[in-house]
């Protein structure tokens, strides 16, 4: 017969101790008549104490024939001796029974269970089921206080469902306005304590007791809906479990207990008597409930991790960590297999025996999951793991039970259950556990994983789950606990209404959502909700503030949780800024991290993911075999030989002249002009400049960029027309053949418009060639800024194309059927998806796709694997970042989705866009810098120009950004700008990059800003500055600026640069930080290159 877990060995009978001599440790039974086939030792020490024993019971039997004896001798008949004898073992008997009873009840106060084992002669194990051994005491006094306290507390419960929740069902659903509860009684019945047991609290500061309850109650709640003539309610109701109160905080001061908090450990037996029930749910609304759903979701709402918290002291300090409290740990369990289980499939009405098609439960309070089934076997390998959140230790108990999945009801098979404090203690458990119920045994591993507060072992906890194949889920590396506790100043919905405002909380594919509050743009929700994290340095906490509703959104927050992991404690505290809202909009919100780490002297971690030191249950995979049996697994993609070949093609539409007019007025007599826009045809893509008003030689200065392949034949098709209010005019159109380009790489030309009688089409054209190396990323950078303009967008860096060949090992769907996958790329706002492949989970893609790349250090691949109809399977954010520091900016391998289960096969390169016809020459000597302005420098701006063929408007010299030596910066610190004139746009143009080394005046840094005003004007229309910085000395403005000028006088002015600080909030006097100063003493930088300039203060008269 196979032993539980846990219990000990039992010793043979050779191995039981010697019987004491205390004769009331013994059996009462062994004083009056000792087994002789016990087996037992006799009493006596040696030979002499055993021959004494042997006569002393055959002088006792002696004994019993004397009366027979003396009978005869008298002549008495047999029926006297009989009586006789009769009488005295009456008399025996009774007075055994006396002496056991006592001897019982002295032993019962020592060790209850013990001796009445001994007593009945039977073993733990042979104990009937029936008899248990509460370890409660009765509290019979607090049965009478109920009873007494009952009719109160109905009043009570009378005022509180009308005054409190009756107006929130009416609020709750628009078909329940009407609602009302028309009678409250809680019945003569009051609630029952069966018992009662306390148990020591982890800390000094708290008290636990279990209460075993029991209500069979004649309560009557009826309730109705006027507006639909319902009526229903409550007759009768049951409830039998545990109830666990914690006395926390105790405090020094009265009434000694700060709250109570009340929970289940166990989800209870709960059974309502409902009248009317069916009459209630064929109200609009409510048609998709029923009796089960109300019932599970009344029992769920008593059972961890839900609570009962009621303050009894005001202003308690950490009330949500009383209401939410952290869990005690995370058990994560593997469900390995199950051995021996009965079978329950029967054929031909019973002829034949079947097996069974198993499948498990796991639960742990309200957690609960289930396995996928295994058809067809009596020996199952389910392989599947799960983690669940822990929060009271003792109490809390793991339960799996194993069912055969039939069509009509599924048959059990068993169950088990567990303490969790069995897990904490062994730390990892690991073993074969019966069935009770059934036959059979199920092989679970689990494991404890603690809570840390810091983010030191985070990168050991995530290389081993690298190295850990897990599913449905992959193992999580810490859990967040989000603590919602209010919001302020929420927006009003349309008519100044007040919203109903709840929110959704989401961290990848998993959503939960708090209560809403009705009627309120300052609602408190006091709620907490706990979230499982894989990686937290990737993943984001996205908070949506929705009318419940859901189709008004109140606002919106996004949230990286690696801001947590540099957190004091990994813990937030504080008002959060809600964007898309009202501009006080905010919640209240308090975000706990905790790290999971497995403590154990068992399990090392590997150096290498997926490693053979990795546990691995029996050694088994799927996945292995020899390369006979499969083909082995490639390293590295293998793309055609076109992948990485594009180009990306430049377009620049400058202006067009002779344009025929279209616009007529007055019927036609009055002949207008025209309102002309360009359209741009060229590999499947098509872009539309802006419109020109009332104009036939118009300036669009437009730039746009496409990826285009070396495939002949392509052409570039431009058409031109005039916008109208109904039908746009056509203006001409021209081609340009693709191949031309392609091969001379650049293309400057006046385009003759076609089918019209007059009109030509200025465009500038240029290949750029994406170029493996990031040694000309920052000048290309620094270039794009410099020749952008206002009406087009940002000019691409960089050209990415990644070639998606394959996945493997994706997540199975419904935990049996392989998925039907897809992949998205996303980088920005373009988006590439690949084929649907049907059926698998190691798809083959072989599709590329290529991104035009703006800025490379901030910008990311996204890539999301998701399955036809089932939703996400993984997700990859992978930095471009890391591309720049990759050999040849290429990284070529297997990438592990952040699901945990699923790898995809890809090649990622980067290619640099640089512009060999910008008109902007760029060096690589280390900076220069000055302190005054531009007439110290050895090229003049009003000297002789650099011209470039191509672009004559830019006239200057562009330093290399990257730079290794940069001078060191004043007394006051330095400032960075670059100014030129831009003669296609006629303006003299400023860029603001940044200042570094400012001085701080005073205990705190300053908030600098730029101003610019261009001398020898002093008014408004000429001044310009840059946006505020909070509290650096090395701000980053980055912004631009324009004056409108011709050339010439653009050669006259002087600009002026100021760098300043707000003084105080309430003052509108600026700080002085510094100037840039000429010889002269005045405050100057004439139009001239990329440059530094020191600050200097204005006091100062002397040259620099």
């Amino acid at each position: 017969m196979e032993r539980s877990p846990g219990e000990g060995p039992r010793p043979s009978p050779l191995d039981q101790p010697s019987a004491p001599s205390d004769p009331t440790d013994q059996p009462p039974a062994a004083h009056a008549k000792p087994d002789p086939g016990s087996g037992g030792q006799p009493a006596g020490p040696g030979a002499a104490g055993e021959a004494l024993a042997v006569l002393t019971s055959f002088g006792r039997r002696l004994l019993v024939l004397i009366p027979v004896y003396l009978a005869g001798a008298v002549g008495l008949s047999v029926g006297f001796v009989l009586f006789g004898l009769a009488l005295y073992l009456g008399w025996r008997r009774v007075r055994d029974e006396k002496e056991r009873s006592l001897r019982a009840a002295r032993q019962l106060l020592d060790d209850e269970e013990q001796l009445t084992a001994k007593t009945l002669y039977m073993s733990h194990r042979e104990l009937p089921a029936w008899v248990s051994f509460p370890d409660v005491e009765k509290a019979e006094w607090l049965n009478k206080i109920v009873a007494q306290v009952w009719p109160f507390l109905g009043q009570y419960m009378e005022k509180l469902l009308a005054e409190t929740v009756a107006p929130a069902v009416r609020g709750s659903n628009p078909h329940l306005q009407t609602f009302t509860f028309t009678r409250v009684e809680l019945g003569e019945k009051p609630l029952r304590i069966i018992g009662v047991k306390v148990h020591r609290g982890r800390r000094k500061e708290q008290i636990l007791l279990d209460l075993n309850i029991s209500y069979v109650g004649d309560v009557q709640i009826d309730v109705e809906v006027k507006k639909y003539f319902c009526k229903a309610g409550i007759k009768g109701m049951q409830l039998h479990g545990v109830l666990r109160v914690i006395l926390e905080p105790l405090i020094g001061d009265l009434p000694i207990v700060g709250a109570v908090s009340m929970f289940f450990i166990r989800r209870p037996t709960l059974d309502i008597n409902w009248t009317g029930m069916t009459n209630l749910l064929d109200i609009p609304g409510l048609s998709s409930l029923s009796d089960t759903m109300i019932m599970d979701s009344i029992a769920a709402f008593l059972v961890l991790p839900n609570r009962l918290l009621v303050p009894l002291v005001p202003d308690l300090q950490d009330v949500a960590q009383l209401r939410s409290p952290l869990p005690r740990g995370i058990i994560r369990i593997h469900l390995l297999a199950a051995r021996g289980l009965s079978s329950k499939d029967k054929y031909v009405k019973g002829l034949i025996e079947g097996k069974s098609d198993p499948y498990a439960l796991v639960r742990l309070g309200t957690q609960t999951f289930c396995s996928r089934v295994i058809d067809e076997e009596l020996n199952p390998q389910w392989r599947e793991t799960y983690e669940v959140m822990v929060h009271e230790v003792p109490g809390q108990e793991i339960e799996v039970e194993v069912f055969d999945k039939d069509p009509d009801k599924d048959d059990f098979l068993g169950r088990m259950k567990l303490d969790v404090g069995k897990v904490l203690q062994a730390g990892v458990l690991d073993d074969w556990f019966p069935l009770q119920g059934g036959q059979g045994q199920v092989h679970l591993r689990l494991e404890w994983l603690s809570l840390l507060s810091d983010a030191e072992k985070l990168e050991q906890v995530l290389q081993w789950n690298r190295g850990v194949s897990s599913r449905p889920e992959p193992p999580s590396a810490a859990i967040l606990v989000v603590y919602l506790d209010r919001g302020q100043d929420l927006p009003l919905k349309k008519g100044n209404k007040e919203p109903n405002p709840m929110v959704q909380l989401s961290i990848q594919d998993v959503t939960q959502e708090s209560k809403a509050v009705y009627s309120s743009n300052c609602p408190v929700w006091e709620e907490a909700f706990r979230f499982f994290l894989q990686d937290p340095q990737s993943q984001e906490l996205d908070v949506q503030v929705k009318d419940d509703s859901r189709a008004l959104t109140l606002g919106a927050l996004t949230l990286p949780l690696a801001r947590l992991l540099t957190a004091p404690e990994l813990t937030l505290d504080q008002w959060f800024q809600l964007s898309s809202s009202g501009p006080n909009s905010r919640l209240y919100m308090k975000l706990v991290m905790r790290i999971l780490y497995l403590d154990s002297s068992e399990v090392s971690f590997p150096t290498v993911p997926g490693s053979p030191d990795a546990w691995d249950e029996d050694n088994e995979s799927p996945q292995r075999g020899s390369s006979v049996d499969a083909p082995p697994r490639p390293c590295h993609t293998t793309p055609d030989s076109q992948f990485g070949t594009e180009h990306v093609l430049r377009i620049h539409v400058l202006e067009a002249q002779d344009l025929i007019a279209k616009d007529r007025f007055l019927g036609g007599l009055v002949k207008g002009k025209s309102d002309p826009y360009v359209k741009l045809k060229l590999a499947g893509r098509s872009f539309r400049s802006h419109v020109v008003r009332e104009d036939l030689n118009p300036r669009w200065n437009e730039v746009f960029e496409v990826i285009v392949t070396s495939i002949p034949g392509q052409e570039l098709d431009i058409e031109v027309f005039d916008k109208d209010l109904d039908k746009d005019d056509f203006l001409g159109r021209c081609r340009v053949s693709l191949t031309t380009v392609l091969n001379s790489g650049f293309l400057d030309e006046w385009l003759t418009l076609e089918d019209v009688p007059s009109g030509r089409l200025h465009l500038r054209l240029e290949r750029l060639t994406p170029r493996p190396t990031a040694a000309e990323l920052e000048e290309v950078l620094q270039v794009n800024s410099l020749i952008q303009t206002q009406k087009s967008a940002e000019l691409a860096a960089a050209l990415l194309s990644v070639y998606m060949e394959r996945a493997e090992d994706l997540p199975l769907r419904k935990g049996t059927k392989p998925p039907s996958p897809y992949a998205t790329l996303t980088v920005g706002d373009t988006t590439h998806k690949t084929k649907t492949i049907s059926q698998t989970s190691a798809p083959v893609w072989d599709e590329s796709a290529s991104f035009l790349i703006r800025k490379p250090h901030t910008e990311s691949l996204e890539l999301q694997v998701r399955g036809e109809g089932t939703g996400a399977l993984g997700s990859l954010s992978l930095p471009l970042s890391e591309l720049l520091v990759a050999d040849q900016l290429c990284l070529d391998r297997w990438f592990t989705l952040s699901s945990g289960q699923g790898q995809v096969l890809l090649r990622a390169q980067l290619g640099i866009l640089v512009s060999q016809h910008s008109g902007v020459e760029a060096h690589s000597h280390s900076y220069s810098h000055s302190s005054s302005s531009l007439s110290e420098e050895p090229e003049l701006w009003g000297g002789p120009p650099h011209i470039t063929s191509s672009a004559p408007e830019l006239r200057q010299r562009l330093t290399h950004v990257d730079s290794p030596l940069e001078p060191p910066a004043g007394p006051l610190g330095q400032v960075k700008l670059t100014v030129w004139y831009y003669s296609e746009e006629r303006k003299l143009v400023s860029i603001v990059h940044g200042c570094r080394a400012l001085r701080q005046n005073g205990r705190d840094p300053p908030d600098p800003y730029v101003s610019l005003l261009l001398l020898p004007d002093k008014n408004r229309g000429t001044k310009r500055k840059t946006s505020q910085k909070k509290r650096t000395l090395n701000p980053e403005f980055n912004e631009r600026f324009e004056w409108e000028l011709p050339l010439d006088e653009a050669l006259r002015r002087k600009l002026d640069v100021s760098v300043k600080s707000n003084s105080s909030f309430m003052s509108r006097e600026r700080e002085l930080l510094g100037k840039v100063r000429g010889q002269d003493g005045r405050a100057e930088v004439r139009p001239s290159c990329f440059h530094r300039y020191d600050l200097m203060d204005d006091k100062d008269k002397g040259s620099s």
